[in-house]
Parts: C-alpha cells; sequence; structure tokens
C-alpha cells in the first residue's frame, strides 16, 4: 500500500511515464539527481496494486525501472511466445507445492525400499 510519504513525494517530483495493463502507475523525477557520485539521471519509481511485491512489475517496465532501456517496451513488441508477468507466489497459500513436499496436502509416497547404502570395501 502507498504511503502518505509516497503519495506527496509522487505528486511534488514525479512526473507519470505511463501504466500498465494492471493499473501500476510508473513514475520519472522531474530533475536528474546524482545519487552515489555517480553520472546524472532521473530516479523511476512505480506505485503499486495493494498487496503485490516487486515480482509484480512486467517485463515491459522492468528494464525502463532499471534503468536498462530509456523507454518502456511497447506491448506490441512482445513476442507471440512470451507468457504474461506473474508474481512470486512463495509464501502463500498459492505457492507451488510439489508432490511429496511436508507442506502438500497429500500424503507422502511410501518407501520403496529399492535403496541400498554404500560401504567402502575394507
Amino acid at each position: 500500500m502507498t504511503t502518505l510519504g509516497t503519495l506527496l513525494h509522487t505528486r511534488l517530483h514525479g512526473r507519470l511515464v505511463g501504466k500498465d495493463n494492471d493499473g501500476r502507475a510508473y513514475y520519472e523525477s522531474r530533475r536528474p539527481t546524482r545519487k552515489g557520485g555517480g553520472e546524472e539521471r532521473y530516479e523511476r519509481w512505480v506505485i503499486y496494486n495493494k498487496g503485490e511485491d516487486g515480482s509484480a512489475v512486467p517485463p515491459e517496465w522492468w528494464n525502463w525501472i532499471h534503468h536498462v532501456e530509456d523507454k518502456p517496451i511497447p506491448m506490441e513488441a512482445r513476442k507471440p511466445w512470451q507468457l504474461p508477468a506473474q508474481p512470486n507466489l512463495t509464501g502463500t497459500a498459492a505457492a507451488y507445492r510439489p508432490p511429496g513436499s511436508l507442506y502438500a496436502q497429500a500424503q507422502r509416497p511410501a518407501a520403496t525400499g529399492d535403496y541400498e547404502a554404500w560401504t567402502p570395501e575394507d
């Protein structure tokens, strides 16, 4: 959830660059900054939807927000084989739980007895 400080900073210093298909808004600072003594560049940030984390940023915007690209990749440039972005579900009820996992709802398969321990020869 966006804090009051972030909303105020965005209102005073941000310029809306665009929105993605899920409604997240992407901003860039109006003036360049020189953080860490490096070259001047514009700060970039995203206003997430409620309950989202950083893994929700789609690939079209990921390169832009990390200063890899100067402009976000347009949706038309996506290839037909590219799947839509999915957030990281680790730690949620929808997380992947492989068969045999202690967290899976199903019972673990019984041991088959085909394992034979190795012992070194004397």
